[in-house]
């Protein structure tokens, strides 16, 4: 059974010293990360690796899910 990926997301966006900035539109949360210009959308269902690596790579990290 496939849990998602949020977690996995979330807690390498915090060890690479992303901050929660506030929730967004429906189950999204609007993170920033320091060297990126705008801010990363989180999806509080990320059911997609290949989402969760996008976000990642949004966000400027390098590391795949």
């Amino acid at each position: 059974m496939v849990r998602g990926y949020t977690a996995r997301v979330r807690e390498l966006l915090a060890e690479r010293g992303c901050a929660f900035l506030r929730e967004g539109k429906g189950d999204h949360e609007i993170w920033v990360c320091p060297g990126v210009s705008r801010p990363v959308i989180v999806d509080g269902r990320i059911m997609s690796r290949h989402l969760a690596n996008g976000v990642l790579k949004q966000a400027g990290i390098k590391a795949k899910v």
